[in-house]
């Protein structure tokens, strides 16, 4: 039998390991991002890590972000499943299968919720988060895509792009309640906490709507001048300003919310989709389609624009933890593997 190592060597020997195992963490994940063509460019932007998801190198749709729960939910559309990513483990603890082609997804922290749309099935799923369990199937319109919840109302509003309406549906009882008509192809929908409205972005007729969840109608149309497919959509409530993605011309638009008009409009990368804002640094992520991310300076309700780099393939969702500041890309084939790549300021 060997003699164990004395107490001093082992001291000194664990925590030189640490330190090796870490630096070779960070080579590999560098030479994977090198591998793939990413060129952060200008960005301020450095790799924490690249982590397998498991499953196919197939399409990877919505995340979101419960920050009580450190827990965020990807949406693996080309595996019909939402992926559990641990962020503060760093790994994948769960997998929920039987949720065709899902695209959007939303957590709903106090609710202890997480509503998913299934685009194959036409369906609202509803997740408990505790289990990780479907608890109900809703109807969710022709084609599901973003939702957004009104806490007020106890209501969540799906965007059905291609059925043209907005579904609605009553949380307490998960049915839905009311079909909201839009009069055209619908892009993302989002939740504003000061006016407590909805906002939806009507893409075919270039405009914005407002919804009252008191007693869903639309109360206004709000024209955007310069977009072409206004599909992505993100309000920051404290600077009352409104970002939308235009996939059919590469813009960005800028809406005053005070005066509900377009402030400013800047070129991104290549069919933007999600954003993400991180507001203790102010710092406006989009996302594209062509793996481009383009960054912007958001304060005092002045924007400008930081930069573009390109991420990763097919980066076309990002999501932020506001307390690490820390940006969540899921990337569908990276050597092989879909990849959830984790980047920082």
């Amino acid at each position: 039998m060997n003699a164990p190592w004395p107490r001093t060597a082992a001291g000194w020997l664990l925590p030189v390991v640490s330190v090796i195992v870490a630096a070779l963490t960070s080579v590999m994940s560098l030479t994977s991002c090198a591998n793939d063509g990413s060129d952060m460019g200008g960005l301020p932007l450095k790799l924490v890590s690249d982590v397998p998801l498991g499953g196919l190198p197939t399409r990877l749709d919505y995340e979101s972000f419960d920050p009580e729960r450190h827990l965020l939910y990807i949406a693996h559309l080309g595996d019909s499943e939402v992926i559990v990513f641990d962020t503060r483990a760093g790994r994948v603890i769960g997998r929920i299968p039987d949720v065709a082609s899902v695209h959007g997804v939303l957590a709903v922290p106090e609710l202890s919720r997480v509503y998913v749309s299934a685009t194959g099935s036409n369906e609202i799923v509803a997740i408990d988060e505790a289990t990780l369990k479907i608890t109900a199937r809703m109807p969710g319109g022709r084609y599901p895509d973003g939702m957004a919840y009104a806490p007020d109302a106890y209501k969540l509003y799906v965007s059905d792009e291609t059925g043209e309406t907005e579904t609605v549906i009553d949380v307490r009882s998960n049915t839905r309640v009311a079909t909201i008509p839009l009069g055209g192809e619908v892009g993302n929908t989002q939740y504003d906490p000061v006016s407590r409205h909805i906002f939806v972005n009507v893409q075919s007729r270039r405009q914005l709507l407002e919804i009252d969840p008191a007693t869903d109608r639309i109360i206004t149309r709000i024209d955007l001048p310069g977009a072409q497919g206004n599909h992505g959509l993100l309000i920051e409530p404290e600077q009352r300003l409104a970002f939308i993605t235009c996939e059919g011309n590469d813009k960005l638009l800028v809406l005053d919310m005070y005066t509900m008009r377009v402030k400013s409009s800047f070129d991104v990368g290549q069919d933007p989709d999600v954003l993400a804002f991180d507001p203790q640094l102010h710092l406006l992520y989009v996302a594209g389609e062509a793996g481009i991310v383009s960054m912007f300076k958001a304060d005092a309700g002045n924007v400008s624009k930081i930069g573009d780099g390109r991420v990763g393939p097919n980066a076309h969702v990002v999501a932020v933890d506001e307390s690490t500041h820390r940006a969540y890309f899921p990337l569908k084939d990276v050597q092989g593997q879909a990849t959830l790549r984790i980047m920082a300021p």
